[in-house]
């Protein structure tokens, strides 16, 4: 089977073509997907590893352990918050960097924080807000707010909106179901 040249409308130089044509009876579309997409996609993936990993996580968590009690939930922001949102973006930043580097040896931080910023509504949520953390001080705090706060047992309660009503009225002498749950078979 032949397949005819059909000129590449819509991707550019650089980019992955795969192409497909209507020919006899086959059906096939044109697609593009760019490179530089793709080494985004494997970026996010190796930031999503590494988060989950123990190493990673028990770092992050030893940091926040060791300086959650210094941050308060008022507009004034005290002098002692810089230097430790300093040292976190050093530590943690500075990690993850290094173990994508190791994962992927083309990395380069600021190439990803500019593509970061032109698809940032592709990357999970969970991943994005804590990239976040590493740029956005009011982000930061609000991290360390929000642990604190579980820490001291002040978390989201969602107990006090939940209601429970029996479907059965009072009184009645319906004590059930009435047909069994699952079929005979």
């Amino acid at each position: 089977m032949d397949v005819e040249n059909v000129p590449n409308q819509g991707c550019e130089d650089g980019d992955n073509v795969e192409e497909m044509v209507h020919m006899d009876e086959e059906n096939f579309a044109v697609s593009c997907s760019s490179v530089s997409a793709s080494a985004f996609d494997a970026v996010i993936g190796g930031i999503e590893e590494i988060i989950m990993e123990e190493k990673f996580q028990q770092l992050q968590q030893s940091f926040m352990d060791q300086n959650y009690l210094e941050f308060e939930d008022s507009d004034e922001n005290k002098l002692s918050y810089t230097p430790i949102f300093n040292e976190y973006v050093e530590l943690l930043e500075k990690n993850l960097e290094q173990q994508l580097k190791e994962r992927i040896p083309a990395f380069n931080m600021n190439t990803f924080v500019k593509m970061l910023m032109q698809h940032k509504e592709e990357v999970p949520g969970d991943i994005f807000d804590m990239l976040v953390t590493f740029t956005d001080f009011v982000a930061f705090k609000e991290m360390f707010l929000e642990y604190r706060a579980e820490k001291e047992g002040r978390g989201l309660d969602l107990s006090e909106g939940l209601v429970v009503t029996s479907l059965i009225h009072p009184g009645s002498k319906h004590t059930g179901l009435t047909e069994p749950l699952l079929p005979d078979i």
